[in-house]
């Protein structure tokens, strides 16, 4: 037998690995080890890479990946050898067949270079085998662990190395082209509680790079910002931007610092290729003059809100208390002038002209109490949780109203049907005023999504909206009045209108859906199931009133009674569910776990675990009882008492064998670790502020 060199025997190993992976990994994404240059002089370090070749629609990941897992290495070296991390290269989107963004990574033929430093007493003449393990998560429409065992074989000489012809070009141009703190570009950054806003502007001097609004997007390297959010970027003209940056909602409240990259399509070099700035800049404190910056999403799309309020507007005109007066409110025109179409064209314009008054007034009155409101503390509107809750209220009861469940102000529908007496322009203009304001109050469920628009939107925006509204009112009036024959091709009015109104409700309350969704972004579960309680309530305060103050031939007194009772149930819906502003000294939960116990022990820190579940009632009343006291918050707070959860909502084996480990097998369950103790304070299953105080403080 011939004897093998180590050299031949490491390369047959290494033959006999890559054959057997599994086929479809070789195939999916490729791994090598390959080196900027050869051969290897002792004490200087070179630079190696990972390559990673990935088959059209697969990709891996970045170091934060958002979901997913970054590539690692762990190095096999000689003695003597040490290695740098991974120096990553300024990653990109990743999106799935949908459009989604899965996360932030990489794809096509990558390369991650590495610094290798061999010891100074290397041999020249020896060889080194540089391997390492390669791990990393290949998606494209499905998710695949991959790995890989990488080696490389370099020559030690005393001489210097030299460039290698293939790789070398490719890893120098690879590390020209990380992330980096550029000079010539000035950072800062503020937080709200729901966004940051990032600040980049140029130096006096730097020369242009004809970087575009378009071309950005921000990448935490820490759990900060919501990876999958929308960011908003706008430039200052100046060759600035600010981008707005949504915060994640399980992001760590202490984080004083936002670090992480700022990736351009182009470059933050001019005349090199430097997608990524790097950005390390503490928080400042948010300022007003951020606010409309942080509202601006909602202002996008401005165009399709537009379309939606004139379709609103048109579909205000089949309410039942509109509908049926719209053909006799254009035969009255048509009486008034003698049939004269020039007149009756006129009276439809006099009409619309009250209407849209009537529409710019409400509009008015409302911007007038958003002013108001942001002086008492709104702040961001959508971002702001009793705003989202309130929205939400306001929606459901005008859900219900469509659903029949109670009907608004049915003697304000006589009044306005009084006013179809008027005569004259003057009458017709009086009448287009009064008609949308009191004649129509059946219809008010429609104006509701203005409401909220008008209390989110800048002001001129939102008095386009009720522009776009008012003329979709007023346009059969006006399509009528040129051509008033056309009365009588209109449908008769009948059931259809009843069914047609309460078909008219569910899109309401999906609105009312999307809000609770948002709302449960803003605050903690606790919270969200008291809203929940809330709108309930606010629920049967519609149902009362409608029970007893609009049934007909309801007395004096019924009504009466019908009215207390839903104002009642509205203040108690109101005070249960609206939600409370955190204080500076709210509990902040997080992920609990046997090594984050451990390491906050080896520390010193009184540690409390709440095993809990969003299905486990007494959990839930636990934690409103015990973490809405003050005396507790101050407590925790005073004492830095680390705050863990164990959520067991769904199945978790640790969780269990944890449980199953203190003879448990329910929730609740609540540990306090106190300092030098090996054994934890177990508390009853139910809870009260006093019996957590005595734990903590013993």
């Amino acid at each position: 037998m011939v004897p093998m060199s180590f050299r031949s025997v490491c390369r047959l190993l290494a033959l006999v690995t890559a054959l057997c992976l599994p086929a479809g990994l070789a195939a999916q994404v490729k791994a090598t080890l390959v080196a900027a240059e050869a051969p290897v002089q002792p004490g200087r370090p070179i630079t190696v890479a990972l390559r990673l070749e990935h088959q059209e629609g697969w990709h891996t990941y970045w170091s934060y990946p958002g979901i997913g897992t970054a590539t690692s290495l762990k190095w096999n070296l000689p003695p003597g050898w040490t290695a740098g991390e991974i120096q990553w290269p300024a990653p990109k989107v990743i999106r799935d067949q949908t459009g989604t963004i899965t996360g932030n990574g990489y794809d096509g033929d990558l390369l991650l270079p590495v610094t290798l430093t061999p010891p100074a007493d290397a041999i020249p003449g020896s060889t080194a085998l540089l391997g390492a393990a390669a791990d990393w998560l290949m998606c494209a429409d499905k998710c695949i662990p991959g790995k890989a065992n990488v080696s490389l074989f370099l020559s030690v000489a005393a001489a210097a190395p030299a460039a290698d012809a293939t790789w070398g070009p490719r890893i120098a141009a690879t590390l020209a082209s990380l992330p980096r703190a550029v000079p010539g570009w000035n950072l800062s950054a503020a937080r709200s509680a729901k966004n940051i806003l990032l600040t980049v502007a140029p130096a006096a001097g730097t020369a242009g790079t004809g970087l575009s609004a378009g071309d950005l997007r921000f990448f935490a390297d820490n759990g900060l910002t919501d990876y999958a959010g929308v960011q908003r970027v706008r430039s200052d003209g100046t060759g600035g931007f600010t981008v707005r940056i949504p915060v994640a909602a399980d992001a760590p409240a202490d984080l004083n610092r936002l670090s992480g990259v700022l990736v351009a399509k182009g470059s933050w070099v001019a005349g090199a290729a430097v997608p990524g700035l790097r950005v390390d800049v503490p928080f400042a404190s948010a300022t007003n003059g951020s606010a409309p910056f942080d509202t601006e999403p909602i202002a996008q799309g401005l165009g399709a809100t537009l379309a939606l309020a004139l379709i609103g507007g048109l579909i205000l005109n089949l309410m039942p208390c509109v509908f049926p007066v719209l053909g006799m409110k254009v035969l009255g025109f048509v009486n008034q002038s003698g049939h004269a179409r020039g007149k009756v064209a006129a009276h439809g314009l006099v009409f619309t002209l009250g209407v849209l008054l009537s529409f710019w007034a409400l509009a008015g009155l409302l911007a007038a109490l958003r002013a108001g409101g942001t002086e008492l503390g709104w702040g961001f509107q959508l971002q702001s949780p009793v705003f989202v809750f309130t929205l939400t209220a306001v929606m459901l009861v005008f859900a219900l109203n469509l659903s029949g469940v109670f009907e608004f102000g049915l003697r304000a529908t006589a009044v306005g049907q009084e006013l179809q007496s008027k005569s004259g322009l003057a009458g017709t203009f009086f009448t287009g005023v009064l008609a949308t304001v009191v004649a129509t109050p059946c219809s008010a469920p429609f104006l509701a999504p203005a409401l909220g628009a008008a209390l989110a939107l800048p002001v001129a925006q939102s008095f386009t909206v009720f522009t776009a509204i008012g003329v979709g009112l007023s346009t059969p009036y006006l399509v009528l009045s040129v051509v008033p024959q056309a009365v009588k091709v209109l449908p008769r009015p009948g059931a259809w209108m009843e069914t047609f109104k309460q078909f008219m409700a569910f899109p309401l309350y999906a609105t009312v859906m999307y809000l609770l969704w948002v709302l449960a972004g803003q605050v903690d579960e606790s919270a969200l199931l008291t809203a929940g309680f809330g709108l309930v309530l606010v629920a049967m305060a519609a149902w009362a009133y409608g029970r007893w103050t609009t049934a007909p031939g309801a007395s004096d007194g019924r009504r009466r009674f019908g009215v207390a009772a839903a104002l009642v149930l509205l203040g108690a819906g109101a005070v249960l569910g609206t939600p409370r502003a955190a204080g500076a000294e709210a509990v902040i939960w997080e992920k609990w776990s046997p090594e984050a116990v451990a390491k906050l022990r080896t520390e010193g820190r009184i540690v409390y675990v709440d095993f809990t579940a969003r299905w486990c009632a007494t959990c839930q009343a636990n934690k409103r009882l015990v973490f809405h006291d003050d005396e507790v918050l101050h407590t925790f707070a005073a004492r830095k008492i680390v705050t863990l959860r164990a959520d067991w909502t769904n199945q978790d084996p640790q969780i269990t064998a944890e449980l199953a480990a203190y003879g448990r097998s329910a929730v609740p369950f609540n540990q306090v670790w106190l300092p030098g103790k090996n054994e934890p304070v177990i508390l009853p299953e139910l809870l009260t502020p006093e019996t957590v105080l005595s734990a903590v403080g013993r």
